[in-house]
This record gives structure tokens, sequence and C-alpha cells, in this order.
């Protein structure tokens, strides 16, 4: 559950802030800025929240708990912290581009295993997860925007 949970979440997270840092600022240093700090803070909130969630099922063992908190907050900072190569490597609205297309291919390549893996249609899953992680990068593209005409 950790790993999946943390992939998932890493990526649309930080795409979702690059997004909306990029479209409200232009800056680099924000953006990358953006992705240490999700990387890292959400990493260790999200891998608490698994944490206490499983706790309270009172299903699991300890040993599975750890499990799943670790590969959690390891899989979320890791997939969060692949987002800086494009930035330091291209220009900022390049790297932007090339981040969405390497965080969608990941998620979608996912999503079809999992498809795969429980024996559902891979294309009605694939299509359910890049659809939901397309409207969080959208919707934080435009409120990036929106935020930077209010304070410009």
């Amino acid at each position: 559950m950790g790993f999946s949970f943390g992939l998932t979440s890493g990526i649309i997270t930080t795409l979702g802030l690059m997004v909306g840092l990029y479209s409200g600022t232009h800056s680099r240093l924000v953006v990358i800025g953006g992705i240490l700090t999700i990387a890292i803070a959400d990493a260790f909130s999200d891998a608490l929240g698994i944490h206490v969630s499983e706790e309270s099922e009172n299903k699991h063992t300890t040993r599975e708990i750890w499990e799943s908190t670790f590969s959690t907050f390891f899989s979320k900072l890791v997939f969060a912290l692949t987002f800086i190569i494009p930035i330091l490597l291209f220009q900022l609205k390049a790297a932007i581009i090339i981040s969405v297309i390497w965080g969608l291919s990941i998620l979608g390549i996912f999503s079809f295993y999992l498809a795969k893996k429980q024996k559902f249609r891979c294309w009605k899953v694939i299509v359910e997860h890049l659809v939901i992680a397309l409207v969080v990068i959208f919707m934080t593209y435009y409120i990036g925007i929106w935020i930077s005409t209010i304070f410009a």
C-alpha cells in the first residue's frame, strides 16, 4: 500500500505544486524550493498519515505498519525528487512540460500494472488516474495565474 500511495501522491502533488508555482512566478528557484519542500514535508506527512491509518484499522502487525510507513515516505520522496532533474537541465518552461510528460507516463505505466494485477480493464484505470492528474495540473496552473494577477 505504501509504495502505490507514495508514487501516485508524489507524482500528482509534485506536479500540481510545480505547475502552480511556475504559472504564478516563472521562477526556477521557487519551483526547486517547492519541489524540495513537498518532497520532504509531504513525504513525512503522508508517511505519518499512512502509519496512523493502518494503526487505527487494528488489522496490521507492527512490522506491516512500519513497512507501509517507510515505503510511503521513500517512494514519495524519491518520485518527488525526480522532478528536480528536468528543472536543472532545461529551460523552465521546457522542464515543466518534460516533468508533466514524465509524471503522467509513470502514472500511466503504474496504472496499467495495477489494472493487470487486479484484472480490471486497463484503459479504464489508466484514463481514470490520468484524468484526475490532469484536473490537478490544470487547476493549479490557473490558480497560479490567478494569484499572480492578484499580487502583481
